[in-house]
């Protein structure tokens, strides 16, 4: 499929930032979105799945709190390999 024609088969809304996040994804008592932090701290991705699985742990239904954790701590895995290759040590730069 040539690219153009494939452009206008994606359907984008002018109001996809209206459209509301799951309640897992929202505290409760000041409102924040996992969106809004994850903007707010200019986090990597691996660091910003990791936040969000925490956040939902125990709250979205189906998935065990258990499982979101653990899920999390993969991430932040991919993310300390990332910092290690970066670093080109075992211990992300911290000793010397």
């Amino acid at each position: 499929m040539e690219l153009k024609n494939f452009m206008k088969n994606i359907k984008m809304t002018k109001d996809y930032k209206k459209t509301p996040q799951p309640h897992y994804y929202t505290g409760n008592l000041y409102g924040y979105s996992a969106k809004d932090i994850v903007d707010d701290f200019d986090l990597s991705a691996w660091k910003a799945q990791a936040l969000q699985y925490i956040l939902r742990a125990g709250n979205k239904e189906g998935n065990p709190a258990e499982q979101d954790i653990q899920k999390a701590i993969n991430v932040l895995h991919f993310e300390l390999e990332k910092i290690h290759e970066e670093s080109k040590t075992l211990t992300g730069g911290l000793a010397q």
